[in-house]
């Protein structure tokens, strides 16, 4: 559950309370009703598609070419690639902004050429992928169990600071329904854990064997809960302690609201172990999206390029590694809106990977069919549309 929750908790989360707030208080009480069962039932299917392969062990991209032939998988394999990639991009220009918020505005030194500052944090980032998956898992671990406690504190921290007038205020439903449409993409990417979800899903088999999906649908169900609750908790409090306005600066400044409530806080409690909170949430949910990213790399260049026996060398690790680091480096320095990344690029890809394809494949594999014609496929189903939907009516 910390492994999954801390792959979540990342550059959405600090930034969901930007678009989120900005349509007012009773259409973000509509989202956090919503989010709930999508998150839940979505990576349920995910992982129910993962432990469905007939040999133990294979991760998703090894299922998507079993269940739907070489060419099938590797299309499907590109998409999952596409939906994890542009995070880890993502990733990079938080981190920059906000460590470089940081230095600026908290300990008042000169700001350092951002080619200089982007290179060293990346780097620094890539040193635990480096070290491999298991030092990975265990610095993840340890960064949750603070950034939990840091979230709750900070939460409460800002309940004297709520202004309740939000509340009073009735959003038409005319306004309220298009503003929970277009703030969807963001809302399933701030809870997205897919890429943790392949290799949660190997291992789960490892260990329970046919019981596998049974028991990750119990992780999964307690993970979904403990997102909602400590995720919209700080949510609501960020929203509450900050006006429409603020948050619009916020946005314009392409800042995560951590950073920038300890830019207009007087609280030194704020103006330092807020930026602490982003930093910490930004490289836990980096280690899990980066293997998710690597997995994709690998199924992809598997396919066309490389064999099997190389595919698996630590030679392959660290040009994959390589490549990521790069090219993370690269956007870091041209710093793109991050808010429009997420409802650009990884938001379509996300909702197809995540919400549609597994509904697919329970309709047409047979080892899936076991979960047909229950309610929350539908519903998950709608769900991932109507996030489709929504990217494309923003952009037209």
């Amino acid at each position: 559950m910390l492994s999954l929750f801390g792959t979540a908790v990342g550059a959405g989360i600090l930034f969901l309370p930007i678009n989120a707030g900005l349509g007012g208080f009773w259409p973000l009480v509509a989202m956090a009703l919503l989010i709930g069962p999508m998150t839940y039932y979505s990576h349920r299917g995910l992982s129910r598609f993962v432990c469905s392969g007939s040999r133990p062990e294979t991760d998703i991209t090894e299922v998507v070419t079993e269940h739907f032939g070489p060419a099938g998988g590797q299309i499907i394999t590109i998409l999952y690639f596409l939906a994890i990639y542009p995070i880890v991009l993502i990733y990079g220009v938080g981190i920059t902004n906000t460590v470089g918020s940081f230095l600026v505005n908290q300990l008042g030194m000169a700001p350092l050429p951002r080619w200089l500052l982007s290179g060293v944090l990346i780097a620094g980032m890539m040193l635990g992928m480096i070290a491999g998956d298991k030092s990975m898992l265990v610095v993840t671990q340890w960064l949750v169990y603070p950034l939990v406690a840091i979230l709750i504190f900070l939460s409460l921290y800002l309940v004297p600071e709520w202004n309740l007038a939000a509340v009073r205020e009735t959003t038409p439903v005319s306004e309220a329904l298009p503003v929970i449409w277009l703030t969807l993409p963001v809302l399933i990417f701030s809870f997205n854990h897919s890429p943790a979800i392949s290799q949660f899903s190997v291992a789960l088999q490892r260990e329970y064997g046919a019981a596998a999906p049974q028991k990750a649908g119990q992780i999964l169900r307690n993970t979904a809960v403990m997102l909602v609750g400590f995720v919209m908790l700080f949510v609501f409090s960020c929203v509450l302690a900050l006006s429409p306005e603020q948050l619009a600066e916020a946005k314009q400044q392409n800042l995560p609201i951590l950073s920038y409530l300890a830019n207009v806080h007087a609280s030194p409690f704020i103006s330092y172990f807020g930026p602490l909170i982003a930093f910490t949430a930004i490289v836990s949910s980096f280690f899990g999206h980066y293997l998710g990213t690597a997995e994709g790399l690998k199924g992809i260049l598997r396919g066309f390029l490389v064999s099997d026996s190389f595919a698996a060398t630590r030679r392959m690790d660290y040009l994959i590694a390589g490549f990521v680091f790069f090219t993370t480096w690269g956007v870091a320095i041209l710093n793109p809106s991050i808010l429009g990344m997420i409802e650009t690029l990884a938001g379509p890809v996300i909702a197809a990977i995540l919400y549609l394809m597994p509904m697919y494949a329970i309709h047409k594999v047979p080892a899936l069919a076991p979960y047909r014609g229950a309610v929350s496929n539908v519903f998950v189903t709608v769900a991932g549309i109507v996030v489709i939907s929504a990217i494309f009516y923003a952009l037209v």
